[in-house]
């Protein structure tokens, strides 16, 4: 669970952006006044000052215009007494001139040296002299860095001008008693943001609070766990969002059992099945696989994740591109190696979105290896049943037409174009009986009677039989135990095995060859070997000749009357006696064919 840091949480924007609202109002609030209170200290300054020169020049106006006689003060004496004086009461106005009309100063304070009786040149003075009372203005001192107020004040009598004030005022008192109200106002604010800051804590907390608990729930609920509610405070908005999130809380918990349910049996399915699925996306890269999927393309889900499906199933040869699936119901595909033949029939269905376009595809891949082959040998067995019974029916057929044709009244061909009729029909009989055992067999409607028998009196009892009407030029040679071996089987059924290999031995033994008989125990089982000295055969056609109708050499054959039926029943007859049969066999070395059958227990042995 990832935490949020102080300073990245809505907790410090709420009390920054508090905090910054509460600032911005003091800041206007405080300019305001402050520049309100500023124009105010000024025009009261101005109006002392102004009041205080009113007062000066009308005293200069009674003494530049009185009459005097010898006795009394000259007007310089005069006017210093009365700047003297002025000086006294009034400390703002640190500097004063009075000059006459011919410019020249009459008296003057504040000055580091005495200017009277001296010519002045200064603007301001000329102008008040010329045009009378200019407006004073506010400058700064370049010697004391401080703001001064500068003006002057005409002396006139009658619309005449006798003279003008000059004064500088020191407004330090003025801007000291603002900076004093400005470190007030500015300890006020610190104050006020030092409280509001501490109140927007508990207001942002309050806030904060239960989006912290909503964000930790929303956190667990990504894992899985919506046994959890968040608490509610309030009817606020706040408290109506928790009681949503707690609302949306049980939603996703009924959605997620729901989910979860519909996984665990899609799994299960997937699991379960004996086809194999594949799942890939739009552009046919694998996203999914189950086990038998796996089993059947001999690769694990890891390895082959994010691969084409073209490639896994190797289908370049019949798919140039993912998108021509959409047109393709099911491909059966060659996936055999040296040691495994293996054919896959796959199906393939699309897997659309909500805009019910193509999102992706569903391969089923089944194995039809068996299925191929059981259907290329019922194709085989039909064909080689109706070639069968197409050489002898011919042969019928021609001899028959001889036979309507006249031949019938030649008694020398008559009779012999009967007995090849004859031939064939035995031999199309005894197909038909060799089919009809194997139909019986592969449906299970073949019974066994099966019965205690000693095999090595029933084996010898077969080959006397057989040595009786044998060949003169072909020698029996008997390797078998003296002593006896009981097994269970139906004597008819394996008398008809024996009697086939035997024959097939004889049929293939070259003149002066021997067929040997041999049996041999090997813990619970007996096994039985007959050999011959023939031609034999190629090692890659030994299995084949216990398949129905398979034969080495088809010419020699079906001259000596075979159906190639023989030995694909005497495979059916061992298997249902639980043995098992095989051939081993070299070129030009002769064959042997082996067959095992199990051998009774002692206990059973014991029972009559």
């Amino acid at each position: 669970m990832q935490k949020v840091g102080f300073f990245q949480s809505v907790r410090l924007k709420l009390i920054v952006v508090y905090v910054l609202l509460l600032l911005l109002g003091i800041q206007v609030i405080g300019a305001y006044f402050v520049h309100r209170l500023e124009a105010q200290l000024k025009d009261n300054f101005t109006n002392s000052i102004e009041g205080r020169i009113d007062t000066l020049t009308y005293s200069l106006q009674q003494s530049f215009t009185a009459d005097r006689t010898e006795t009394d003060p000259t007007l310089e004496s005069e006017v210093k007494d009365l700047i003297t004086r002025f000086n006294y009461s009034s400390n703002d106005i640190r500097k004063l001139q009075v000059i006459d009309k011919n410019q020249r100063v009459v008296a003057a304070y504040g000055y580091e040296s005495s200017l009277s009786g001296k010519k002045t040149s200064s603007i301001k003075i000329t102008q008040s002299l010329i045009l009378g009372n200019p407006s004073p203005e506010t400058l700064v001192d370049p010697e004391t860095n401080k703001r001064v107020w500068v003006g002057t004040r005409p002396i006139s009598t009658n619309s005449k001008i006798l003279g003008t004030v000059y004064y500088e005022a020191d407004m330090s008192s003025v801007y000291n008693q603002l900076q004093k109200i400005n470190s007030i106002f500015a300890k006020g604010t610190i104050l006020a943001i030092t409280i509001t800051a501490l109140l927007g804590i508990l207001v942002a907390r309050t806030i904060t609070k239960p989006l912290s608990e909503m964000r930790k729930q929303a956190q667990i609920m990504a894992t899985g766990d919506f046994s959890q509610k968040v608490e509610v405070h309030g009817n606020d908005e706040i408290g109506q969002l928790g009681v949503t999130f707690n609302d949306l809380n049980d939603k996703l918990k009924l959605s997620h059992a729901t989910i979860e349910g519909e996984r665990r049996k899609l799994s299960s399915v997937l699991s379960n099945m004996s086809d194999g699925v594949i799942a890939t996306d739009r552009l046919g890269a694998i996203t999914l696989m189950n086990a038998p999927a796996s089993v059947l393309i001999g690769q694990t889900f890891e390895e082959v994740k994010g691969q084409s499906l073209i490639d896994v199933l190797d289908l370049n040869d019949q798919l140039s591109d993912i998108s021509e699936i959409e047109n393709t119901d099911s491909i059966i595909t060659d996936l055999s190696s040296e040691d495994q033949h293996l054919l896959l029939k796959a199906n393939f269905s699309v897997v659309s979105d909500e805009n019910d376009e193509m999102d992706g595809f569903i391969t089923v891949i089944s194995d039809v290896t068996e299925q191929e082959k059981v259907e290329q040998e019922r194709r085989e067995f039909v064909s080689n049943v109706s070639h069968e019974l197409r050489t002898p029916l011919t042969t019928m057929r021609s001899y028959i037409e001889a036979l309507t044709e006249g031949a019938w009244q030649d008694p020398d061909i008559a009779p012999r174009f009967l007995d090849v009729t004859q031939t064939e029909t035995d031999r199309m009989i005894r197909l038909v009986n060799d089919l009809l055992q194997l139909t019986k067999m592969d449906h299970k409607e073949s019974n066994m009677m099966k019965n205690r028998v000693e095999f090595m009196e029933f084996f010898n009892h077969v080959i006397d039989r057989f040595e009786m009407h044998k060949r003169e030029n072909i020698e029996f040679k008997r390797e078998l135990p003296d002593r006896k071996l009981y097994v269970w089987i139906d004597k008819d059924k394996l008398t008809q095995v024996v009697d086939n290999v035997i024959s097939n031995a004889i049929k293939y033994s070259p003149e002066g060859g021997t067929i040997r008989f041999k049996a041999t125990t090997n813990k619970k089982q007996l096994i039985i070997s007959i050999s011959d000295e023939g031609l034999g055969m190629p090692a890659n056609t030994v299995d084949k000749i216990f398949d129905r109708f398979y034969r080495v050499d088809k010419s020699r054959t079906r001259e000596l009357g075979g159906t190639g039926l023989g030995l694909a029943i005497a495979r059916e007859i061992i298997d249902a006696h639980h043995g098992k049969i095989w051939a081993e066999s070299q070129e030009g070395k002769g064959t042997t064919v082996l067959f095992t059958l199990p051998l009774m227990s002692q206990k059973r042995r014991g029972k009559k």
